[in-house]
């Protein structure tokens, strides 16, 4: 089940590659040098042992990065940070079945946790924390091996009997490193725009969270496997964000918030745009507060391009992940309709890893490698409504035997099949104010008063289990009523869009205007990975709401203190 998209960070990341080319770099690595003689040193013992060994690989994210964050108009904090994290992937077995085969009616997971490593390249002590946790993964590998031959032996034939490993063609692929000093920020530059930020929030009472924050990192990746893989690339990211949260008499919170995100700091909005988009933050917080709250509603939507790319990341592209289509758990709503028609003729759908961009927007989901050493690829996964692919990592399945480089995991996890950068695309492209019309006309038809325009969404969650409903629910935190008679649209509040995938699907009425992306973090099976959603708007014949869940404490007793105090 995915969980928490977008929420559990205000700070989302940018991935991107700031060498492109292909290089071999003279000077050896140490920390590379290292982790490959180790990775040699266990792999020569342990393929020797009484249940062997067939595969290893290290992953280690070595991240330096800058963070400050200002409240109300003053500094939190401003600090750079470093971390070394190594993750092991270890394998018994045989690629057909191993340690990482699902035990069926089990709640366990195959994972060996978050390694911290020094930050100095100091071979003794990275080489016992990589023994030490080498030893660990191979007695849980074991472990956990021995449950699955039992599983498999008192089970029913599982329906997809595709192996549980690929071990491709082995890469040697290798970037310069680069520090985070490249990316030429002013720290004081910063703090004094946070503040300013920040303390647009003190314009009114009700506003009980104002913040702005700032995050930056480089990110070197390294990928050492027994197969004889060496990848080393380099990552960056910034990001720069303002949120409040403002308290309605009823005792609803209604939080908003922008983030931007840029491959370095000079690619973020300027100054004076900052404070325009802070200001209108601000309003439309207050009017939130005034706003009338939604009643559960059943009818016509026009969603715009973010709202869309989050709607199609919950209950489209969760369901394309490669890894679901095995797992007897899952209800693996597309697993037997390849080659056929699931979405509307009109509508195309790719994830490309490798697209920096998408109409000067920049993309969360970029990468040159996932994280199982696989070069990404971009797949396409419906063309013309009809469903042509799923994305893959080393996990095949049945028809799908190769990764396509969707292989994902935050440091510290084992990688699954995950999107990257979804991309939406419509041949029949409409005008906002074709689909605005459209709605209208839509509305009047099902005798209603008014249709709803979703702006802006926080994010959403998705069910795929057989256990419980299919179903979703995106999270937006504005949304107007788009009234018949002419009225001016009206802001409310307390709404979720919820439903069921393939009955929403077949609602699809219309897509074009304005095209936009929702970059953000996406939380499931294998941690939070970066992701974006690139889509046109959508007009929805059908759509459902509910009541939003809210805090019953009420508004605060004590006035908010001011300066004049």
């Amino acid at each position: 089940m995915k969980k928490n998209f977008f929420q559990r960070t205000i700070f989302v990341s940018v991935f991107l590659q700031l060498l492109s080319c292909y290089s071999i770099v003279s000077a050896q690595d140490k920390l590379a040098t290292i982790l490959q003689d180790e990775v040699n040193r266990e792999f020569s013992v342990l393929k020797k042992q009484q249940v062997p060994v067939y595969y290893i690989s290290y992953r280690v994210d070595d991240v330096n990065g800058y963070g400050a964050t200002a409240q109300f108009g003053s500094l939190i904090n401003s600090d750079s940070y470093k971390s070394r994290v190594l993750t092991i992937n270890l394998r018994v077995g045989t690629p057909t079945l191993d340690n990482s085969h699902p035990v069926r009616d089990s709640q366990g997971s195959f994972g060996y946790g978050r390694i911290e490593l020094p930050a100095e390249d100091n071979a003794d002590a990275v080489k016992n924390i990589v023994w030490k946790a080498t030893n660990d993964a191979y007695l849980d590998a074991v472990s956990k091996f021995s449950k699955v031959k039992a599983n498999v032996t008192v089970k029913v034939d599982e329906e997809d009997k595709a192996a549980d490993f690929t071990i491709g063609t082995p890469v040697v692929y290798e970037e310069s490193p680069i520090k985070i000093e490249s990316l030429k920020f002013d720290v004081k530059e910063w703090e004094k725009r946070l503040k300013k930020y920040s303390a647009e929030f003190l314009k009114d009472s009700a506003i009980f969270s104002g913040n702005s924050g700032l995050d930056m990192k480089v990110t070197r990746k390294y990928f050492i496997s027994t197969n004889g893989d060496k990848i080393i690339q380099n990552l960056s990211s910034t990001n720069l964000s303002v949120a409040g949260n403002i308290k309605a008499k009823d005792g609803m919170e209604l939080p908003l918030y922008k983030s931007f995100a840029a491959f370095r700091p000079d690619g973020l909005p300027s100054d004076k745009e900052m404070m325009k988009l802070t200001e209108e933050l601000v309003q439309n917080l207050v009017a939130l507060k005034n706003a009338p709250v939604a009643e559960p509603f059943s009818g016509p939507a026009l969603l715009s391009a973010t709202a869309s790319g989050v709607f199609f990341h919950e209950i489209f592209g969760h369901r394309v992940e490669g890894q679901r289509m095995k797992n007897e758990n899952d209800a693996q709503t597309f697993k037997k309709k390849v080659g056929e028609v699931i979405l509307p003729k009109m509508l195309s759908v790719y994830c490309d890893p490798l697209q920096k961009t998408y109409h000067g927007i920049e993309l969360n989901g970029y990468y040159q490698y996932d994280d199982e050493g696989t070069k990404a690829e971009r797949v396409n996964i419906v063309e013309n409504g009809v469903l042509k692919n799923f994305l893959m990592s080393r996990s095949p399945i049945k028809g799908f035997a190769n990764s396509n480089g969707h292989g994902r995991a935050q440091a510290g996890m084992q990688p699954v099949s995950r999107q990257s950068n979804l991309v939406i695309e419509t041949s029949e492209r409409k005008t906002t104010a074709d689909l605005r019309a459209e709605l209208i006309r839509l509305t009047k038809e099902q005798k209603l008063q008014y249709g709803y325009l979703f702006q802006e969404v926080t994010g959403g969650f998705t069910t795929t289990g057989r256990f419980m409903p299919s179903a979703f629910n995106v999270m937006p935190t504005l949304v107007y009523r788009v009234y018949v008679d002419g009225r001016p649209d009206e802001i409310v509040r307390g709404v979720d869009l919820i439903g069921t995938p393939l009955a929403m699907f077949s609602q699809i009425d219309m897509a074009g205007g304005e095209k936009g992306v929702f970059n953000g973090t996406c939380g499931a099976e294998s941690g939070g990975v970066p992701v974006s959603c690139c889509s046109p708007m959508f007009l929805v014949k059908m759509i459902e709401t509910q009541k939003k869940g809210k805090s019953q404490e009420r508004p605060y007793i004590l006035p908010r203190p001011t300066e004049n105090n």
